[in-house]
C-alpha cells in the first residue's frame, strides 16, 4: 500500500525546512538508503507518513546520545513490549498493530532533513553521533511479536525487541504509540461484538468523531480487526480493502419541502417503473396511512437512486407514525417489482421499543396487501450513541435490531481512553536485569524469554513464562506452573496442547516465509481466538482473571535476582 493514507504531499509540507542542509548530511543519507537496500527492506512503509524515527520523545534521542557517548550504544540489548492491565475492567485484551511495527523497522531511516532538525536542538552533540544515525538501521535488529489478533494478558512480552542497545531504546515511543491505540479499538470492537452476539452486524460509523485523521483511519481498521462487518470510512475501505456502508443523513430528508420535488420514473436494470412516485402515494393510500409528504419524497427520492440498498432514516419527523410507514409505502412498491428493499435505520428514543414496533407495522402491511412481499424480513439499523453497556442492556429488553452503528464510544474508547502499554529493558550483555517497585504489578520479568499457551481439555488453561534456552512444555509432561512472585501460588498442569507464542518476525529482515496479515483475515482470526477461550474469562462483569505462570526454573532466576538488586535495609 505504500506509505500511504495518500500523505506523500502532506509528506512534502510538513518537512522541517532548515537552510543549512550539507552535502555531507545528504551523502550520508545515500550510504545508509544503500545498506539497507543490501539487508533486504522490503516492507511497504508505514500507512500513516508520520511514522519516521523522530515521532518518539525527545528523551529517547537524549539516551541514544548518551549511550553513544558512553561506548554502550552498541552493547546487546532485550526489551519487552507489555501492558500491566487489561482495558475496561475486563479480562482480555486482543493484540493488533504488530503488522505496522513491522512496516516501521523495516523503513527506520533517519533522512538528511532529520538529522539537519536533530543539529538545531541538540547542538552541543559531537558530529560522529550525526553521522551514527545518518546509517543507522534495523538490520542489526531482531523482534519477536505475538501474532496480530491474538488474546493476551497482562506482564506478557507482546513484542521483544533484541539488538544495539541504542537503536532498540529508539524503537520504544514508535512502537508504543503503534500497538497502545490499535489494541485499544480491538479490544473494545471485540467486546461490543461478544456483547451484540455473533449474528447481528456491526457497523464502524465513528470517522466524524475520532481524534483527527490518525484516528479516523486507525480507528476503522482495527474495529474491523476486533470484529466488526464494515465502516462507513470511504478512505478506510479502499486502503484496507474492508466493506463501506451508509445512507442518508436527516439533512437530505429535511432538504425536501414536497411531493413536487421528486421525479417520477424509477429504471433498475431491465425493471422500469414510469409511474413510480404515483404508485407510492396510491400505496401509501392503500395501507390509510397519513405521512408527512416531504418525508416521503425523500424516501421516493433515495429510492429511485438507490432501489437495491433502499435504506431510510426514519426518525426525522415521527418514527412510527410517519417515518416507518412512509418507509413501508416506498419499499411495498419496490417489493412488488421484484425489487428488495433493505430497511430502514432508528438515531434516537427507545430503541429496543422502537425496533419491535417497527417490525410489527412491517408484518401488518405484509398481512394488509397479501402480496406476500416479506416487508417483515426488512433490516433494522440502530444508531445513536450506543456502546458496549447499552448493547447488553438492549439484548435484556429483547431488541428487534439486525444492526448496530457504532462511532463515537468505539474509536474515543470513551470507557477508557489508552492501553498503557510499556517497554522495558529485559536484559543487557547478556545479564537478565528487574525493574522493583513496591507495587508488585509494576515490576519487571527479567531476562530473554518465551511464552506459550497451556491447553487443557476444553481449551486455554493459563500462559506460560520460560527462559529462552529451557525445552519448551510437552504435551502430556506435569508442569509446575507458579506465580512470578508469589511462591504460594503454584499448581499442576499436564498440557494437552501448546502454542508457542512469541515468534521471530524480523531478524534484519522479515523472516522467510512470514507475510502480513489482510484485516480479513486478522479479523477471522479474532473470533477463533474468542471461541475458544473460556466464558468466564471474556465476560464483560466480573471476568476470571486468566492466569500468567513462569516455570520454576524462571521463578528461581527472578528471585535471585530480586534478592541482589534490592538493597538491604539497617536497623537502628
Amino acid at each position: 500500500m505504500g506509505s500511504s493514507w495518500g500523505f506523500d504531499r502532506m509528506r512534502r509540507l510538513t518537512r522541517v525546512q532548515v537552510s543549512f542542509r550539507s552535502s555531507r548530511d545528504q551523502d550520508r543519507v545515500r550510504r545508509a538508503v544503500t545498506q539497507r537496500r543490501k539487508h533486504q527492506m522490503s516492507l511497504p512503509a508505514p500507512e500513516n507518513a508520520f511514522v519516521t524515527p523522530l515521532l518518539t520523545d525527545f528523551y529517547q534521542i537524549s539516551m541514544c546520545y548518551a549511550y553513544f557517548k558512553a561506548k554502550m550504544h552498541e552493547q546487546p540489548a532485550v526489551f519487552e513490549l507489555f501492558f500491566r492491565k487489561n482495558p475496561f475492567k475486563g479480562a482480555f485484551t486482543v493484540l493488533a498493530g504488530t503488522d505496522e511495527v513491522l512496516r516501521f523497522v523495516s523503513n527506520f531511516k533517519f533522512t538528511a532533513e532529520h538529522i539537519a532538525y536533530l543539529r538545531t536542538v541538540m547542538p552541543h552533540a559531537e558530529d560522529a553521533f550525526f553521522d551514527y544515525l545518518a546509517e543507522l538501521d534495523c538490520s542489526k535488529v531482531k523482534i519477536s511479536t505475538i501474532a496480530e489478533g491474538t488474546v493476551v494478558f497482562p506482564k506478557e512480552p507482546l513484542i521483544r525487541v533484541e539488538g544495539p542497545l541504542a537503536v532498540a531504546q529508539l524503537l520504544e515511543t514508535p512502537l508504543l504509540n503503534l500497538i497502545n491505540y490499535p489494541s485499544l479499538i480491538a479490544t473494545n470492537a471485540a467486546r461490543m461484538r461478544l456483547a451484540a452476539g455473533p449474528t447481528v452486524k456491526l457497523l464502524e460509523f465513528g470517522l466524524r468523531r475520532a481524534q483527527g485523521p490518525d484516528g479516523g483511519m486507525s480507528g476503522s481498521k482495527y474495529a474491523m480487526v476486533g470484529g466488526f462487518d464494515a465502516t462507513s470510512n470511504v478512505l478506510a475501505g479502499m486502503m484496507f480493502d474492508i466493506p463501506i456502508q451508509g445512507t442518508h443523513a436527516h439533512s437530505f430528508i429535511t432538504s425536501f419541502t414536497s411531493l413536487d420535488d421528486v421525479d417520477d420514473g424509477l429504471t433498475h436494470g431491465p425493471v422500469v417503473i414510469p409511474d413510480f412516485k404515483q404508485q407510492c402515494v396510491a400505496m401509501r393510500e392503500r395501507l390509510g396511512y397519513r405521512t408527512n409528504d416531504s418525508e416521503l419524497a425523500a424516501f421516493i427520492s433515495y429510492a429511485i437512486s438507490f432501489p437495491a440498498t433502499f435504506l431510510a432514516l426514519v426518525d426525522t419527523y415521527s418514527t412510527l407514525d410517519s417515518g416507518v410507514k412512509n418507509y413501508v409505502a416506498v419499499a411495498a412498491v419496490l417489493a412488488s417489482h421484484g425489487i428488495k428493499p433493505l430497511g430502514i435505520r432508528l438515531d434516537s428514543g427507545d430503541l429496543a421499543y422502537l425496533s419491535i414496533q417497527a417490525r410489527k407495522q412491517f408484518r401488518e402491511a405484509d398481512e394488509k396487501l397479501g402480496l406476500d412481499l416479506k416487508l417483515e424480513n426488512s433490516t433494522i439499523v440502530a444508531s445513536n450513541d450506543i456502546n458496549e453497556s447499552i448493547l447488553h442492556s438492549l439484548k435484556e429488553q429483547k431488541h428487534d435490531i439486525d444492526t448496530f452503528g457504532i462511532g463515537t464510544h468505539l474509536v474515543t474508547c470513551q470507557a477508557q481512553p489508552a492501553l498503557g502499554c510499556v517497554y522495558k529493558l529485559v536484559q543487557v550483555r547478556g545479564m537478565p536485569r528487574i525493574k522493583l517497585s513496591n507495587e508488585k504489578d509494576k515490576m519487571t520479568i527479567p531476562g530473554l524469554k518465551q511464552l506459550y499457551r497451556i491447553h487443557g481439555r476444553t481449551g486455554p488453561i493459563l500462559d506460560l513464562l520460560t527462559r529462552a534456552d529451557d525445552p519448551a512444555p510437552a504435551v502430556g509432561e506435569s508442569i509446575m506452573a507458579m506465580h512470578p512472585f508469589q511462591e504460594e501460588k503454584r499448581a499442576r498442569v499436564t498440557p494437552v496442547k501448546v502454542e508457542k507464542l512469541l515468534l521471530v518476525r524480523w531478524d534484519g529482515r522479515l523472516v522467510d516465509g512470514y507475510t502480513l496479515p489482510s484485516v480479513s483475515d486478522t479479523r477471522e482470526f479474532v473470533k477463533q481466538q474468542l471461541r475458544v477461550m473460556r466464558e468466564d474469562h471474556i465476560r464483560s462483569q466480573f471476568p476470571t482473571p486468566y492466569k500468567l505462570s513462569v516455570t520454576q526454573t524462571l521463578f528461581a532466576s527472578i528471585r535471585k535476582l530480586w534478592l541482589e538488586s534490592s538493597p538491604v535495609a539497617e536497623l537502628c
